[in-house]
């Protein structure tokens, strides 16, 4: 939370994992079993995933939650990354667990999905933007699209992976053969709200939230207002009137109650017409992100629930909704992070003895680094050391002769080392621009570490490392759940 930790909020964290695994869970999960086999099959996903749906099927099972919005070729790498803590955290608990990733196909956003950047073999950078329409994720077919994805990786190795991926029929059917394939091997489940066999376990909770449709938002409002009089900013207040429910016509809508009738902007809508096109298509009214997570909490018995930095600022408000449906609260757990590390840059990290964490926060510490490997930067530093001591020895001198001369002296010498600092920083940044050796460092640096101008894991997907290196999806298996790390693949 932004300002405010989840703790001071009374929310649950990684700490509280074990205690969460705990609370009693007495649902009846056949339904829920039967109706993801039937899902995890059609897919042909397998066996190490179907036979972790023994894990939801036991009494004392549990489940530990992950998601995201389809991608192209899996999104970003935080998808994997999310993927791979839920797995992790699954490992070694006293009772059966089982690792689920909830397939965000009702989004509707597709600007954040339909670019798909890739670095390949040659380390040249391309980017693919499809023209994606303004419908949910879940309804778009994959074939106008196909070949162009294709055609955008016929410079990497091939994989009978990727092409099981690519024969779905729908951008989200696409992305859930492509976790199963890569990650199904480690138990990965995977839930696509939007299949014909699972969107109907979402009615039950939907038809509770159109009998009294302004209450979750309330709820939300409330833990807004709590939040901020802590000293916290939230970020998922509802404005008056709107529901956490959107409806799908010729475009997927939110919805608006007042005075006993529902809007979508366009037309208006009685309850019973809703519950009507609910009971008659479950796909066609959906969660908005302030309900979502605690229907999927619904549904499985969830005692953790893994997200990134951003997702847990609005998770934070959502415990007045967990209530409202009495859902017990699960762990919000934030995912992994990871930077991959390539052979060409990390010979480089290696030269300048560089963090790569540390030049994604913040590109100057290359600067930085490039001191001690250029002599006439060395001279320049000694230089101005002695001369840093040269008045450091008037001080001190000043301070017998005329102790009033000791402050202006003082303000002489830190504005010394401040301008010799500033130009040397200044005379480094043209020896960037002058010696095309350092200048083509930066750029391999900046191309991996911060393509784009944002970190890795938000750019490339993990697949596309996985087909230059296929010891990068054993790396990633390697890394504890949880924190901060780093993959190397030289």
């Amino acid at each position: 939370m932004k300002g405010l930790a989840l703790k001071a909020l009374g929310l649950f964290t990684e700490e509280d994992l074990a205690e969460r695994l705990e609370v009693p869970r007495p649902a009846d999960r056949s339904r829920l079993v039967q109706a993801l086999a039937g899902y995890l099959r059609r897919l042909g996903a397998p066996k190490e995933a179907l036979d972790q749906l023994q894990a939801l099927a036991h009494p004392e099972g549990r489940s530990i939650l992950t998601g995201q919005q389809p991608g192209l070729l899996g999104g970003p790498a935080y998808t994997f990354y999310k993927a791979h803590t839920a797995l992790k955290l699954r490992e070694g608990q006293s009772r059966p667990v089982a690792a689920v990733f909830w397939v965000a196909s009702h989004d509707h956003d597709v600007e954040e999905v339909r670019h798909l950047h890739l670095l390949d073999l040659e380390e040249r950078f391309t980017t693919l933007s499809l023209p994606l329409p303004p419908r949910p994720l879940g309804r778009i077919p994959l074939e106008p699209y196909r070949e162009a994805i294709r055609e955008a990786l016929a410079s990497f190795p091939q994989d009978e992976r990727l092409d099981y991926a690519l024969s779905a029929r729908t951008l989200s059917e696409s992305f859930a053969r492509l976790l199963l394939a890569y990650l199904g091997p480690r138990g990965l489940l995977v839930f696509d709200p939007m299949a014909e066999e699972l969107a109907p376990l979402l009615v039950e909770g939907l038809l509770e939230e159109l009998e009294d449709p302004l209450a979750s938002a309330e709820a939300i409002n409330r833990e807004a207002s709590r939040i901020r009089a802590l000293g916290g900013r939230p970020t998922l207040r509802r404005k008056p009137g709107a529901t956490n429910l959107f409806l799908e016509t010729e475009e997927r809508r939110l919805l608006f109650y007042e005075g006993g009738r529902f809007t979508d902007g366009q037309r208006g809508y009685s309850k019973k017409e809703l519950r009507e096109i609910l009971l008659s298509d479950p796909t066609r009214i959906t969660p908005a992100a302030g309900l979502r997570p605690v229907l999927q909490d619904r549904i499985f018995p969830t005692a953790a629930l893994v997200a990134g930095p951003n997702e847990l600022l609005y998770l934070a408000e959502l415990s007045g909704v967990y209530a409202l449906h009495q859902v017990p609260l699960p762990a919000f757990i934030q995912r992994l992070s990871a930077l991959v590390v390539e052979p060409p840059v990390g010979r480089i990290l290696r030269k300048y003895r560089l963090d790569p964490w540390a030049f994604v926060e913040r590109e100057e510490v290359f600067l930085e680094a490039l001191r001690p490997h250029l002599e006439e930067v060395v001279r320049f530093e000694e230089r101005l050391r002695r001369l840093a001591e040269e008045a450091k020895g008037l001080i001190e001198e000043a301070s017998s002769l005329r102790p009033g001369l000791v402050r202006p002296l003082a303000r002489f010498r830190a504005r010394v080392l401040g301008e010799g600092e500033r130009l040397l920083s200044k005379a480094l940044r043209r020896r960037l621009l002058e010696d095309e050796v350092l200048a083509q460092h930066l750029r391999r640096l900046k191309l991996h570490l911060r393509p784009l101008d944002t970190p890795q894991e938000r750019v490339y997907p993990f697949v596309m490392y996985a087909l230059k290196h296929p010891v990068a999806l054993e790396r990633l298996e390697a890394l504890p759940a949880l924190g901060r790390h780093r993959i190397d693949l030289g």
